[in-house]
């Protein structure tokens, strides 16, 4: 690979035999920390064998923030024109009927270019593009709302394990960069979108009903302080949720992270919200000494059971 550390200006970038074209590597993207585009094309390298798995064959939105953090965003579903040629892209029909036209992130080459592009957030879609009705898993999306946060999220997370565990299904969390957690519970294929998302809604109601005064189910935001999303909405075919690995676009760069059981039940006594919370560096660090924590949710994994009623 060609070191573009030389040079404010344009430089090509050598990628597994691909040669991205790098602009401006010194432009500041999280201007608090001094986190510029090429500390990102650098990281996205560096996450790359990790990253990749859980990008493959899945249509994936780019949030691009080519002026840092600080200014405006947007997310990108069709992959720009300006696009080298070996960029794979994929026609997806989208909820309205239209065709929109997906870049395909797969291999280090296409990371390097969209970390280029200050897509600073990779959003990929739950579905994938070779068994597109077939849930292949089902995602618990734990959203806190102040003065509730990771912690409360934990103590919820430890509740859903349990619960799918009587159920059969194994899960594994992941930071979402901010203030939730995910669970990924991989399936084994034999049902679709329409009943994942009913399974993960009447288990959200079923929590709600439990605990009122911290969990919900109910997605406007009034009346949801202090309490704890169950989010059920992200179990359609058509929707995407931000890559593990992936940063995220706040003040500070801060990674969606696989986690630990252990480290949740952590955060969930300690009320240390700190605890998981991760930056790049701390990212690239866990990977070399535990690698993808997040690798067994995309085995084949159980039978979904009938929807609670």
């Amino acid at each position: 690979m060609t070191d573009p550390r030389h040079g404010a200006g344009r430089r090509a970038l050598e990628v597994g035999g691909r040669t991205v074209l790098l602009s401006n590597p010194e432009k500041l993207l999280f201007p608090a920390t001094g986190f510029t585009k090429r500390d990102l094309v650098e990281y996205s390298l560096g996450i790359a064998a990790a990253i990749l798995p859980h990008l493959a064959g899945r249509p994936v939105t780019l949030a691009r923030f080519p002026d840092g953090v600080d200014a405006p965003g947007w997310y990108q579903t069709n992959c720009p024109a300006g696009r080298p040629g070996w960029l794979a892209v994929a026609e997806v029909r989208g909820a309205r009927g239209q065709t929109l036209r997906y870049c395909l992130l797969d291999d280090a080459a296409a990371l390097a270019w969209a970390a280029n592009a200050a897509a600073i957030e990779l959003h990929p879609l739950l579905a994938t593009l070779d068994a597109p009705a077939t849930a292949r898993a089902l995602v618990l999306d734990l959203d806190a709302r102040p003065p509730a946060g990771l912690r409360e999220c934990a103590r919820l997370a430890l509740r859903l394990r349990e619960r799918l565990h009587a159920d059969g299904l194994a899960s594994f969390p992941k930071t979402s960069g901010g203030a939730g957690l995910h669970l990924y519970v991989p399936l084994d294929g034999a049902d679709g979108f329409d009943a994942t998302k009913a399974f993960v809604r009447a288990l959200a109601r079923e929590l709600a009903r439990e605990d009122p005064g911290g969990v919900t189910d109910r997605l406007p935001l009034a009346g949801r302080a202090g309490k704890v999303l169950v989010d059920w909405r992200q179990n359609g075919g058509n929707r995407s949720l931000i890559a593990p690995y992936s940063l995220r676009a706040a003040s500070v760069p801060l990674v969606a992270t696989p986690v630990r059981w252990d480290e949740v039940a952590t955060a969930a006594d300690r009320g240390d919200d700190g605890s998981l919370r991760f930056g790049p560096a701390e990212v690239l660090a866990r990977l070399r000494r535990e690698g993808d924590l997040l690798a067994p949710a995309l085995a084949r994994g159980g039978r979904l059971p009938p929807a609670r009623r």
